[in-house]
Order: C-alpha cells, then sequence, then structure tokens
C-alpha cells in the first residue's frame, strides 16, 4: 500500500470533522479548483461572494512559507501512476486559503514552518526548503509518527498533523483528488427484470 492508499484508509478517517467541514468548505467557493478559480456561486449570498473575492486578493504566506509547503504537501501525496501530487491538485492555494478564511490556523502553521527550519538549520545547516530530499524525509521521520516522537519532536508533531490533515483535505476535494478515489457520484439504476433463478422459484420462468 502507498502513501496516498494509507491517507485514504487512515489518515482522512482520523480527520477531525472541523477539519473536514474547512476543506469542504471552499471546495465549492472561488479558489478550491486546480486552476485557483470558480465561477459556481449556486446557493450563496452576495456578501459571502464578496468575502472570498476579498479574501483570495490578500496575501498571508510569503514565497519561502510557500515553497515550503509546497515540498510538504507533495511529500504527503507524491504524483504516481494514477493522479499527479498534491500541488498538482492546488492544495498549496487551498491552505493559503484556508489560513485566510479562518486566521485560527494561521499562527500554528506560520510558527511550525519555523521550528521546522530551526530543527533543520541545528541539523543541517540550512532550513527545511534547502535540505536535500533524504534530509527532509529525515526530518519529517522525526515528527511525522506521533507515538514514535521524541517528547521535544511535539511542537513539530502538532505541526506535521494539521499540515498533512489540510493536504489530505485538499487533495480529495479537488477535482483530481475526487477523480483518484474513484467517486463517480449517484448514478441511475437500471432495472433489467426479475433474475432468472427468482422466476424459476415461483414457477413463472416461461410466463
Amino acid at each position: 500500500m502507498n502513501r496516498r492508499d494509507s491517507l485514504k484508509t487512515l489518515g482522512i478517517g482520523a480527520m477531525s470533522a472541523s477539519a473536514l467541514l474547512a476543506g469542504c468548505k471552499p471546495a465549492t467557493k472561488e479558489g478550491a479548483t486546480e486552476d485557483n478559480t470558480t465561477t459556481d456561486t449556486t446557493g450563496r449570498q452576495d456578501f459571502e461572494i464578496a468575502r472570498d473575492k476579498a479574501l483570495m486578493k490578500e496575501k498571508f504566506f510569503d514565497e519561502h512559507e510557500m515553497a515550503t509547503i509546497t515540498i510538504l504537501a507533495n511529500l504527503i501525496i507524491p504524483k504516481d501512476s494514477r493522479s499527479g501530487n498534491a500541488s498538482d491538485a492546488g492544495v498549496p492555494d487551498f491552505i493559503e486559503f484556508i489560513v485566510k478564511d479562518e486566521p485560527e490556523h494561521q499562527l500554528p502553521m506560520r510558527g511550525g514552518i519555523k521550528w521546522l527550519d530551526m530543527q533543520c538549520l541545528n541539523c543541517y545547516d540550512k532550513d527545511f526548503k534547502s535540505c536535500t530530499p533524504q534530509q527532509q524525509t529525515e526530518m519529517l521521520n522525526l515528527i511525522a509518527f506521533p507515538m514514535m516522537a521524541k517528547p521535544e519532536m511535539q511542537p513539530g508533531v502538532n505541526f506535521f498533523n494539521k499540515i498533512r490533515n489540510l493536504t489530505a483535505v485538499g487533495f480529495f476535494t479537488s477535482k483530481m483528488g475526487i477523480t483518484d478515489l474513484g467517486y463517480k457520484g449517484n448514478a441511475p439504476g437500471k432495472w433489467e427484470g426479475v433474475p432468472a433463478d427468482v422466476l424459476k422459484q415461483y414457477g413463472l420462468e416461461n410466463v
């Protein structure tokens, strides 16, 4: 089982209801699709549409932070034979929108990125973004498994849990992620008559 399947089997089931709701809200808002645009305003009031447009014009994360988020998201959901990686599905922009839409995520996310950079500076003399893929993986292995993490790594564990949840929600509520899940939506049933074995049971096979 690869990381994507593990996320679908384990990660999404473990997400809090608030994280799922936070993820689903922008799925119908401007900024949730792969190209970061949508014109679907069905069932939404004018003040909601105006607020979203205003949020889209704002910028919270700087370039360094967005680059770090992109690397992390793609390590969490890499490209595979079925579909693209997290950034291909617009996850970094999704996370940027979420922290503006729900400001309680701002301090944990920004603080978590700074914590991660400081840990990498101490271990490798460079920030996380500038580390080699092997060094990045080594660092994440220290915080990606809560039951195995050392107590002093708890701030990193909390940060990685948050960005892993946001990444999974952002990916699997995108068009690419929904296709990856194989979800086809509701479909009308096709009536093909009473099964032959049932007709035979009641002596009606020749009727």
